[in-house]
């Protein structure tokens, strides 16, 4: 908001001080005041610009432009000793300037991410490790409340970065008329106040937005993209998206399904069947975490525990079902 302030005074300002001075001869105070607001608005969106820049990208292109107006110099010293006339030699010299300048700036931003502003001292220390390594998360990972267990766990190291526009959205999820919408949007609020609550995690509410964009999922890729940081989520379509942009993806679906354990044919486990089948005479039970057991002539057995031996496991898009068969060198039936 003080930001907003200070730039609708800077325009007020500029426009105030061209319609009394009259610049470039403009009798019409008016006509000045309007060319004065429109300069101070290019200004403004320059330093929009600059600010969105990463700071490796900034001193490039300040290197850059430098370097490129001591060459312009160096040419207007040899193109004032030509033999042209005044008003060639000024506007060669202008045009020198410009170019010099311009290409200095766009090499030297373009070219920026080859630095490293670590190796000229620890006053680049902080920005570059705490936004490289930060961890934005999108509205999906915070309402599915594992991210809070593996935060805790120290498997989430680096910054988490909520921006202000998902809470904006749980927010909105929490308030809902639909119950089981409100019931999730609370637990995802419950989940960042349960995270900000452990000084082993650092959670920080970042005010960035984007407002020329409105999906949500844009955002968190620029604001990823701004940061240097990964996406944090287990939404399937965000992660696809994610890869096209080219932004690193932290995805926790891909990370239970690589810690579930690795069950080959012929092992033997105790199972509870739960329910029927979709073939006949099947039984369907699941291990702890969550993996889906089909066994063949169990369907007689719901509700009871029994020994099984693994004959194949199927890996499916939705995750890894297990076939077997009940154990015909155990007791079967346990309980």
């Amino acid at each position: 908001m003080d930001l907003i302030v200070l730039r609708l005074l800077f325009v007020a300002l500029l426009a105030g001080v061209c319609y009394f001075l009259h610049p470039f001869g403009v009798e019409n105070g008016w006509i000045g005041a309007i060319a004065g607001a429109l300069a101070a608005g290019a200004v403004i969106v320059f330093e929009l610009r600059v600010r969105a820049l990463s700071l490796r990208r900034l001193i490039g292109a300040v290197t850059g432009s430098v370097l490129g107006i001591f060459g312009a110099a160096l040419f207007c010293l040899v193109l004032r000793s030509a033999p042209l006339p005044n008003s060639t030699s000024a506007v060669l010299q202008i045009f020198v300037l410009l170019l010099m300048t311009y290409v200095g700036l766009l090499v030297g931003a373009s070219k920026g991410d080859l630095l490293n502003p670590a190796a000229l001292g620890t006053i680049f220390a902080a920005d570059r490790p705490s936004r490289r390594s930060a961890k934005v998360l999108d509205t999906s990972v915070i309402i599915d409340g594992r991210i809070a267990d593996i935060a805790e766990a120290g498997f989430m190291d680096g910054m988490i970065v909520v921006p202000e526009f998902v809470l904006r959205e749980l927010q909105t999820v929490a308030d809902s008329t639909d119950s089981s919408k409100r019931q999730r949007g609370r637990r995802g609020l419950d989940m960042l106040q349960r995270m900000q609550s452990n000084a082993a995690i650092q959670v920080q509410i970042v005010p960035d937005d984007f407002p020329s964009i409105r999906e949500v999922d844009l955002k968190l890729l620029e604001l990823a993209k701004k940061w240097e940081a990964k996406v944090v989520t287990n939404d399937f379509n965000l992660n696809k998206v994610a890869h096209l942009h080219h932004v690193e993806v932290l995805n926790i679906n891909d990370l239970a399904n690589a810690l579930k354990p690795v069950v080959l044919p012929g092992e033997r486990m105790n199972i509870l069947v739960l329910k029927e089948g979709k073939e006949y005479n099947q039984g369907v039970g699941y291990l702890d975490d969550g993996t889906m057991v089909v066994v063949d002539h169990a369907r007689k057995l719901i509700g009871k525990s029994i020994d099984i031996a693994v004959t194949s496991v199927l890996q499916t898009a939705s995750g890894k079902m297990i076939f077997g068969k009940l154990d015909e060198n155990g007791n079967g039936e346990v309980a």
